[in-house]
């Protein structure tokens, strides 16, 4: 073993993940929102409509995670589900009005830890953390190997 582990990269980018992920976590129990269903109002925020399997890849959960969560949202209000024009097997999730208010309560307390974040560096650092980052992501994705059918 030459890298002391301490220098350990991967496990400081997962303490970060962590901390990221208890801080979210906290401030939408209080929405009453899961990081799923955050991310799924977030993700439809910015679209005009998106199946089940389009939100699962955008927020990297299975389909059929996917479909439980949204059935829940329903329930509460927080999206709509009607069958797609093109397919009729395939439902087309919107946001509505109760979602897209419940997004920006919540998006108002997460966005101050983006800016705590942003202010405790100076704009050069911000750059260059950035572009860190960017490039351990893809090492990351480069060295995952793909999922073998058995």
């Amino acid at each position: 073993m030459d890298i002391p582990a301490e220098e350990y990269l991967c496990a400081r980018i997962r303490q970060a993940e962590r901390a990221l992920m208890a801080h979210h976590e906290a401030v939408l129990r209080g929405y009453g929102l899961t990081m799923t269903q955050y991310a799924v109002l977030l993700t439809l925020s910015r679209s005009d409509g998106l199946s089940g399997a389009q939100l699962a890849r955008a927020c990297g959960v299975t389909q059929q995670t996917m479909a439980s969560v949204l059935t829940n949202m329903e329930a509460k209000d927080l999206v709509h589900r009607e069958a797609s024009p093109v397919h009729a097997k395939v439902q087309i999730t919107t946001l509505t009005d109760a979602g897209e208010t419940q997004l920006e309560r919540a998006y108002q307390e997460v966005i101050v830890l983006e800016r705590a974040l942003t202010a405790s560096f100076s704009p050069a650092e911000h750059a260059s953390f950035c572009a860190l980052l960017e490039r351990a992501t893809s090492v990351l994705v480069d060295q995952t190997p793909a999922v073998r059918s058995r």
